[in-house]
Formats: C-alpha cells, sequence, structure tokens
C-alpha cells in the first residue's frame, strides 16, 4: 500500500484535484466562478471587468485594464509554474489572427494534418462538402478493408466543426457509420477533405460590432434518414453579425408530422438561446429584452403562441408547454422566415454549389484577408 501525497499528471483523479485547487485559489483572490459554465471565472474591481477561462492546465484571460491583468498573472505565477505566452495565438489547437475588425479563427495547420494523415494524394476540387446526390444509409456493399483509418480521420474531422460550421452536415453523416464503414462511406469522406483541401485556410471571423444583438434560427429535415426515417434537426444562434453557437443531430423520436419535427428543433433553439442569455447577462454584456427566433414553419410558429392543440400535434406537449411559457415571458418571439433565407439549412441538409457559398458567407466562413 502506498501513501500518495499528490496527484500525478495522467492520473485520473488529476484534472478533478487541479481544478479544485485553481478554482480556490481564483475564488480567494475575488473572483467568481460563473453559474452556466464551470470553466469560466469573473472578476469585476472598480469597473473593469476580468474573463478567466480555464480548459485543463490552458488559462485564457481576457480583461478592460491591462494593470490589473499583469498583476493578476502575476498572482497566478507564483501560485504555480505558469508560462505567460503573451496575446492569444493559439489556443487548443485553434489559431488565432487578429484582423482590422475582430479575429480569425482557424485550424490551418491541423486541417492539413489530418489531410496527410489519410493520404490523399489526389486533387480533385469541389465547392460542397457533400453532394446534393449523395443518400448516405446501410448499404450492403462492400466494408472498408481499414476501419480503424476510416474512424481515425471521421474523429479527427469533429473538431474542425467547433470553428467550420460549413462542414457540420457532412461530418455529422459520416460519423453515423463508424460501426461499418463501407467503400462508399470513404467516397464521402474523400470527397470532405477534397473540399478541405481547398479551404484549409478558412477560419471563423468573429467582428467587432457596437449593437449585440442576439437572434436564432432552427430548421429540421423531414425524415431524412433512409435507415430510420428520423429527421435532423438543429439551431444556429448570432450575436450580432457572427454566429456563436449551432448544434444539429438525429432526432430521437420519428416525427408524424412536419409540425413536430420543426417544433422540436424550435424547443433545442429555445434552450440554447437560454443559456447563452444567462451567459451574457454574467458577462455584463447587455441585450435587447426579447429574443427573435426564426422558424420556416408558419405551424410550428402558431403554435408558439396559440393554445390549441389538434391531432398532429398532441406529441409535442412538453416541448409546446416548455416554448410557449418563454414566449408568454417575452424572453423569445418566434418569427416565420422563408426557407430560401432559412440558414440553418447548411445545418441539416446538402446544398447545391450557389446556395452554399451564399450561407457559407452568412455563417462568416472566410479565407484571411489578403496582405
Amino acid at each position: 500500500m502506498c501513501c500518495l501525497h499528490k496527484f500525478l499528471y495522467g492520473l485520473k483523479q488529476a484534472p478533478r484535484a487541479w481544478y479544485n485547487r485553481l478554482s480556490e485559489f481564483h475564488l480567494s483572490i475575488g473572483f467568481q466562478a460563473s453559474k452556466v459554465d464551470t470553466s469560466l471565472f469573473l472578476l469585476s474591481l472598480n469597473g473593469a471587468m476580468i474573463y478567466l477561462l480555464v480548459c485543463v492546465d490552458d488559462i485564457l484571460l481576457i480583461g478592460s485594464n491591462s494593470t490589473l491583468l499583469h498583476k493578476l498573472i502575476t498572482l497566478l505565477q507564483i501560485e504555480s509554474k505558469l508560462w505567460n505566452l503573451g496575446s492569444v495565438h493559439f489556443f487548443l489547437g485553434i489559431e488565432v489572427k487578429p484582423t482590422v475588425m475582430g479575429i480569425l479563427l482557424i485550424q490551418h495547420k491541423y486541417a492539413l494534418d489530418i489531410i496527410q494523415r489519410a493520404s490523399t494524394t489526389s486533387y480533385k476540387p469541389v465547392d460542397t462538402p457533400l453532394s446534393t446526390c449523395s443518400k448516405l444509409g446501410i448499404m450492403p456493399c462492400t466494408l472498408h478493408s481499414d476501419p480503424t483509418r476510416y474512424r481515425q480521420i471521421v474523429g479527427a474531422l469533429q473538431y474542425l466543426t467547433f470553428i467550420r460550421p460549413d462542414i457540420c452536415y457532412a461530418v455529422n453523416k459520416v460519423c453515423q457509420f463508424m460501426h461499418a464503414p463501407t467503400d462508399d462511406h470513404w467516397v464521402v469522406v474523400k470527397h470532405i477533405l477534397h473540399y478541405l483541401q481547398a479551404t484549409t485556410t478558412y477560419g471563423l471571423n468573429i467582428t467587432r460590432e457596437s449593437l449585440l444583438t442576439l437572434l436564432g434560427f432552427t430548421n429540421a429535415d423531414g425524415a431524412g434518414s433512409i435507415d430510420n426515417c428520423k429527421s435532423t434537426g438543429g439551431y444556429l444562434v448570432y450575436l450580432g453579425s457572427t454566429p456563436i453557437s449551432w448544434k444539429f443531430g438525429k432526432q430521437r423520436t420519428v416525427a408524424r408530422s412536419s409540425i413536430e419535427v420543426k417544433y422540436k428543433a424550435l424547443a433545442d433553439g429555445t434552450t440554447e438561446i437560454l443559456w447563452i442569455r444567462s451567459l451574457l447577462a454574467e458577462l455584463r454584456i447587455s441585450t435587447s429584452s426579447m429574443t427573435m427566433l426564426w422558424c420556416d414553419n408558419l405551424g410550428a410558429t402558431f403554435l408558439s403562441v396559440n393554445l390549441v392543440f389538434h391531432a398532429r400535434t398532441k406529441h409535442v406537449k412538453v416541448d409546446y408547454h416548455f416554448v410557449h411559457d418563454h414566449v408568454a415571458k417575452r424572453e423569445i418571439q418566434v418569427w416565420f422566415i422563408s426557407s430560401k433565407d432559412q440558414l440553418v439549412d447548411v445545418l441539416t441538409k446538402p446544398l447545391p454549389p450557389v446556395s452554399f457559398a451564399y450561407f457559407q458567407s452568412k455563417l462568416r466562413v472566410e479565407s484571411p484577408p489578403s496582405a
């Protein structure tokens, strides 16, 4: 039997022990722990705001007072071995490039590493990450000769979706066949890699704005899965003109009507917006009292304010009451939007090149400005 005096790096208990020690120190010097994000700490002192974000042993410190920032860095260096790397250039594998109006988040090196690991020597330029003709499902064809390689490449592609919403739908589709990938599935993966080869320098363009308005879009396809008829739903949330949160995926149950499909996505978008509103309140960032949420289904839009149920909507009562309560509190307002302007389409279905290019620009996925 050995007595462990301190937790060693790599042990299962080490991350929790490190976080407890770090959080106790932050609280002792005046920081407050965020109630909506356990990795975030906030400090308000003499009108200055300091935000400290922790990810294991990587720390990002942001504030409005440079003198106070340097004092906090000195305190952190006294408490533990800390290297001050100056202004942020890389964080968790994401490159941060300053621009005239803000910053550009890029994963250029990471994308090149994936392409190199996949050994895609032939380069075929494509305009979209997924062809509109692709109907992926569990196919009765030849299993891929190297399923481990398939899983490694597809798993690595998932990290790119953090700042590349334009490839989210395509990556999500190929992730659904990790258990038994076929040669046809591998062809789609190579198609995604060919798209990445042409857009490795693309990233998420975040610009500073004087007016920060929270805006949400929700959408879902109708029984899009050819295997089990489940729909893919998702949401896209903007702060000003920059997308800050997006999510999509298969719905857990098979919907019986288009209203039910759209309303499930509407409930998911409402949940995310309420969480973001709470986070912005903690960050002392003021937004409008009501958040606009756009949906391209009139039935779902009317259902958010109308107390009348009918046969096609009796299965969505839980989601209905959740959304309706927040509409009644005037925290959310649901509006109808035309399908041709529905930005979440890029997350829920393959698009032709012209439509994809339009939505890509709306997602602020751009290449760095030329010098």
